[in-house]
């Protein structure tokens, strides 16, 4: 048996992990329905299954306060001739179906129990984007032969400025592993969250226009494996949002200060930074607005 230079099976399978964006908040607001943007989730798994028989599919639900792991491939194929009880839904995905109705009704019981405020309703990102590092980060650590692993965020829901650090971590975690963190963004205004993700990691980032053909964008665009990327034609980034959120209000913000110690972002110049301590000194702005305004002073005569 010849020996294994490394432990992916091939430059053609595939580990895909799923992030699905199960916010009601969002999808009470949208003219396409949960069911049917589910259905075409659902067959294009089931085409990524059918691509190869060694690809593995990990789907996480994000919720508005919660996320968590509803389907994993790998763990269900001696399931996948029993019947489902749903129809029109392969039998494979039962399962599925039953943990993701057990979550969102879960998730809304969360939303009513606490209290938004001023809130955005977004989704709980950073905590799907943890716990799909995690998930890859095991099975490199399992000592057997693993399919190259990528992340795929279908969102829909608004960025929520207060995960900013989180998500960044999140992101620069999947360059250090060199996993690909492709985006495919459902909602009115485009996320930029996804697209420094996706910039940073190499991977793909779409917002399609109309969801009526999600399903023909999600196989042509984001079903192909790392090796046929090579070799098709894929969207390229075009105008990344690289705005940050700041570490005080967790505003989006054009303009702000940064500790030279730590890096953290603030929208007001602070005397001490909140994250390391450091002592600042007198902004060169406000010393400029100072003397500005000095000389817009007449003198005393």
């Amino acid at each position: 048996m010849a020996s294994v230079a490394s432990k992916i099976y091939s430059d053609d399978v595939s580990l895909l992990v799923l992030l699905l964006d199960t916010n009601p908040l969002f999808w009470s607001n949208t003219s396409t329905t949960f069911s049917q943007f589910l259905s075409h989730v659902l067959a294009f798994l089931n085409a990524v299954l059918g691509l190869n028989q060694l690809n593995q599919v990990v789907v996480i639900a994000t919720g508005y306060s919660s996320c968590d792991y509803i389907y994993d491939s790998s763990s269900l194929t001696s399931n996948v001739n029993s019947e489902s009880g749903r129809t029109g839904t392969p039998a494979l995905f039962g399962s599925l179906l039953e943990k993701l109705e057990d979550f969102i009704d879960k998730d809304e019981e969360l939303i009513k129990e606490q209290e938004h405020g001023d809130r955005i309703g977004s989704s709980l990102l950073s905590g799907s984007l943890s716990m799909a590092l995690c998930y890859i980060q095991r099975i490199f650590r399992s000592g057997h032969l693993h399919p190259q692993p990528r992340i795929l965020c279908l969102q829909g829901s608004p960025d929520g400025p207060e995960q900013y650090v989180a998500v960044m971590n999140s992101i620069f975690s999947a360059q250090r592993l060199m996993v690909p963190i492709d985006s495919c963004y459902i909602g009115t205004q485009n996320s930029a969250f996804l697209q420094q993700a996706s910039y940073i990691t190499g991977g793909v980032h779409h917002a399609p226009k109309q969801l009526d053909g999600l399903f023909q964008f999600l196989t042509t665009i984001f079903a192909t494996d790392l090796h046929t990327r090579s070799f098709v034609q894929l969207p390229k980034p075009v105008g990344v949002d690289f705005r940050a959120s700041c570490f005080c209000h967790k505003k989006t913000i054009d303009m702000g200060y940064v500790c030279s110690v730590c890096l953290s972002i603030f929208c007001e110049h602070h005397k001490k930074c909140s994250t390391c301590g450091s002592v600042f000194g007198q902004s060169k702005l406000d010393g400029a607005s100072t003397v500005s305004d000095k000389k817009r002073k007449a003198p005393d005569s």
